[in-house]
C-alpha cells in the first residue's frame, strides 16, 4: 500500500504466509475464541484468525495501520468479527480474551508479558513473536548463560515453551535480529506468593547474578530498604497483637503506657546481621542467583518473611 513502516516503533510486518499459518496452527484456535492481537500491522495474521474464531480484538497504536486494517475487511463477512482498539496497549486495561496471538513490537516485550501474566480473568495461552534472545531468556534454565530475573519471574507465573525460529527475511522490512515464537500458558491457580515481594527479592539477587547472596545483600541501599521495611513490620505487627491482648486482659489495659502500640527495637540492632543470619539459617548464604531455581527462592523468601523482613 506504499506505507512507510516505522522500524523504530517495531513495525516489521510478517509477510510469509507459511509462518502465519504455522503460528495459527500452534495456537489451536477455537470457533468460540475471542483473540487479543497486539500490533496487527496490515492484518496478515489478523485476517487468517478472523476466519477461524468468534472475534479478534486488535490493539494498534498507529492510525495509518488502523486505516489499512479497516479497509482490508471492509465489506466482507469478517468486518463484524473485528474490534480495533487504538492506543498504547501498555497504558490501557486489557479486555476479556481466550488467547493472545501477536507479532509484538519488540521494545514492549517485557512489560507486555507481565501485563499479560498479571491479567485477570485467566486466558488459555499466548502465542507471541519475540526477538530471539528475549525468547531464549524466557525459557532459560538455572545455570545457563541467559538465565536471569526475566526467566524466573516468567516461569513462576507460567509454563513457557519455545515453538519455532523465524528468520529475518520473513518480515517486511527485515529486522536486524532473528525472531522466535513462544507459547506462554499461565499457571491457574497461580502460586500463593505476593509477586511484588517476590520480585523485590529476585531483583536484589540478580543485580549481580554471579555473586553469592551474602555479597548481594551487603549493598547499603538494600540494607537501608530492608531496615525500613522491618521497622514498619514490627510496628504494625505489634499494634495488632497488642490490641487483641488488651481486649483479653483488663489488668494489662489499666497498666498501659502511651507507647503501648510500638515495640522498641534495641538501639544496637543491625539489619545487616539479621540478613546474614537468615541467609545462613536457610543455607543460601553462599549460593548464587544464576544457579537457583524457583523452589530455592521460595525458601529464601519464606526465611526472610519468618523473621519479619519483607521486600515490598
Amino acid at each position: 500500500s506504499g506505507i512507510l513502516f516505522n522500524t523504530g516503533a517495531g513495525q516489521h510486518i510478517l509477510k510469509n504466509p507459511l509462518v502465519v499459518n504455522s503460528i495459527i496452527e500452534k495456537a489451536a484456535l477455537r470457533r468460540t475464541d475471542v483473540i487479543l492481537e497486539v500490533g496487527p500491522g496490515t492484518g496478515n495474521l489478523t485476517v487468517k484468525m478472523l476466519e477461524k474464531v468468534k472475534k479478534v480484538i486488535a490493539c494498534e497504536i498507529d492510525p495509518r495501520l488502523v486505516g489499512e486494517l479497516q479497509k482490508r475487511v471492509q465489506g466482507t463477512c469478517l468486518a463484524n468479527k473485528l474490534e480495533i482498539k487504538v492506543g498504547d496497549v501498555l497504558k490501557t486495561d486489557l479486555p476479556f480474551f481466550d488467547a493472545c496471538v501477536a507479532n509484538l513490537p519488540y521494545q514492549i516485550s517485557s512489560p507486555f508479558v507481565f501485563k499479560l501474566l498479571l491479567h485477570r480473568p485467566f486466558f488459555r495461552c499466548a502465542i507471541l513473536m519475540f526477538q530471539r534472545e528475549f525468547a531464549l531468556r524466557l525459557v532459560a534454565k538455572p545455570g545457563t548463560k541467559l538465565y536471569c530475573r526475566l526467566s524466573i519471574n516468567t516461569q513462576l507465573l507460567a509454563r513457557v515453551d519455545h515453538l519455532m525460529k523465524v528468520g529475518k527475511n520473513n518480515f517486511r522490512p527485515p529486522p536486524k535480529v532473528e525472531s522466535s515464537v513462544v507459547r506462554i500458558e499461565p499457571k491457574n491457580p497461580p502460586p500463593p506468593i505476593n509477586f511484588q515481594e517476590w520480585d523485590g527479592l529476585v531483583r536484589i539477587a540478580f543485580v549481580r547474578k554471579n555473586k553469592t547472596l551474602s555479597a548481594a545483600f551487603k549493598s547499603s541501599a538494600v540494607e537501608q530498604l530492608l531496615d525500613h521495611n522491618y521497622r514498619i513490620h514490627c510496628s504494625l505487627h505489634n499494634t495488632v497483637s497488642s490490641f487483641y491482648n488488651t481486649l483479653n486482659s483488663i489488668s494489662v489495659y489499666c497498666d498501659l503506657h502511651t507507647d503501648f502500640f510500638i515495640r522498641e527495637i534495641p538501639e544496637n540492632f543491625k539489619i545487616a546481621e539479621k540478613i546474614q543470619t537468615v541467609l545462613k539459617n536457610t543455607g543460601y548464604s553462599e549460593k548464587r542467583a544464576r544457579s537457583m531455581d524457583i523452589d530455592d527462592f521460595i525458601r529464601v523468601l519464606h526465611g526472610f518473611n519468618a523473621e519479619g523482613i519483607h521486600f515490598s
